[in-house]
C-alpha cells in the first residue's frame, strides 16, 4: 500500500522551534529531553514565548520562532498541533507532533520515542505528509477577512429553540438549503473530528475533497455530500448562526454578507515516522475489530 506520494525532506536542520499545550506546566521533562536530543546534532531549540513561560526558560515571539526554525515541534495534543499549523501557515514550515497524554489522530510520537525519532530525522527515516487546508473568506461589502482551517468549519445555530437555515451555492447556483442544527464543512483530515460524530464519512487524510455534513437535519433525506476541491462554496444565512473554525475561532454569520470556503493555496506539512499507519490508528481509536 502506498501511504503517500510525497518524497519531500527537510533541506536542513539547524534550528527547531517548539510550541506546547497552553498553560501546561508539566512538560518540562519533555522539553529537556528534546533539547538534549537535538544538541547531540548541534541543533538549536528555540521556544515560543508563551510556551517558554510554562517551561521556565527564555522564549521568542511565535513569528520569530517560525522565521528562524527549519521545522516546528508541537508538544501536547491534536489541538496544540492544529493551532501550530494554522498560526504558522504563511511560513510554510513542517510540524512534528509529540503528544503528552493519549494518542491522537495527528500526533504520533510517544514520549519514549523522542530520542529515537530525532535520531531518525538525521538518517532521513521519516516522511512529510501534506494535509489539505480550507481557506475561509468572511465577506462584508468590500472587506474580506481570510482564515485557514485545518479540520473544519462549523455553522451552528446559536439559539437552541430555533432551526437554522444555511444556503449553499456553487458558481451562483444553490446546491442545497440546510435546515436543522447546522452544517459541517470538513477536510479529509477533519473527517475523524466533529464530522464523524454527525454521521459524516471517514476519508483518508491525503485525499483531495470537501465534505459537507448536516448536523441533525430537519429532513431525513439530507445526507453528507462529498465535493471536488476545485469548487468554491458560498454560504448565506439570515438566522442566528455561529461560525466556528477548528473549534478555536468564533464569528457570527450576521456580521457578514456571505462566507466562501475553498481549498487553501498551501497545505499543512506534518512530519511522521515511517511506521505510522493511518488504519492502525483508526482501529485503535475506534476499536475496530475488537470483540
Amino acid at each position: 500500500m502506498k501511504i503517500t506520494n510525497e518524497n519531500e525532506k527537510l533541506e536542513s536542520i539547524g534550528c527547531v522551534g517548539l510550541v506546547t499545550k497552553p498553560n501546561d506546566t508539566s512538560l518540562g521533562s519533555y522539553y529537556n529531553r528534546i533539547k538534549v536530543a537535538l544538541e547531540k546534532y548541534s541543533v538549536r531549540l528555540i521556544v515560543e514565548l508563551d510556551s517558554a513561560k510554562n517551561l521556565d526558560t527564555t522564549g521568542v515571539s511565535f513569528e520569530e520562532m517560525c522565521e528562524k526554525s527549519d521545522f516546528i515541534i508541537s508538544l501536547g495534543g491534536d489541538g496544540t498541533l492544529i493551532s501550530a499549523c494554522r498560526r504558522s501557515y504563511r511560513y510554510d514550515k513542517p510540524v512534528l507532533g509529540i503528544y503528552a497524554g493519549q494518542l491522537g489522530f495527528l500526533t504520533d510520537i510517544k514520549s519514549d520515542e523522542i530520542e529515537e525519532f530525532i535520531d531518525n530525522l538525521f538518517l532521513d527515516r521519516y516522511r512529510i505528509d501534506k494535509r489539505m487546508l480550507l481557506e475561509i473568506s468572511l465577506c462584508q461589502g468590500e472587506k474580506i477577512k481570510k482564515i485557514v482551517a485545518f479540520n473544519d468549519v462549523v455553522f451552528a445555530r446559536d439559539n437552541i429553540s430555533t432551526i437554522s437555515t444555511i444556503n449553499a451555492y456553487v458558481e451562483g447556483q444553490m446546491i442545497n438549503s440546510y435546515r436543522g442544527d447546522g452544517l459541517i464543512v470538513s477536510t479529509p483530515t477533519g473527517s475523524t473530528a466533529y464530522n464523524i460524530s454527525a454521521g459524516g464519512p471517514l476519508v483518508y487524510p491525503l485525499a483531495k475533497i470537501l465534505i459537507l455534513t448536516p448536523i441533525c437535519p430537519h429532513s431525513l433525506t439530507q445526507r453528507p455530500l462529498v465535493l471536488p476541491v476545485d469548487f468554491d462554496i458560498q454560504f448565506k444565512s439570515d438566522d442566528d448562526v455561529l461560525i466556528v473554525i477548528d473549534g478555536q475561532d468564533r464569528y457570527r454569520m450576521k456580521d457578514f454578507d456571505n462566507v466562501v470556503i475553498k481549498i487553501a493555496n498551501k497545505s499543512a506539512k506534518l512530519i511522521h515516522s515511517l511506521e505510522r499507519n493511518y488504519f492502525d490508528i483508526l482501529k485503535e481509536k475506534l476499536n475496530w475489530g475488537s470483540k
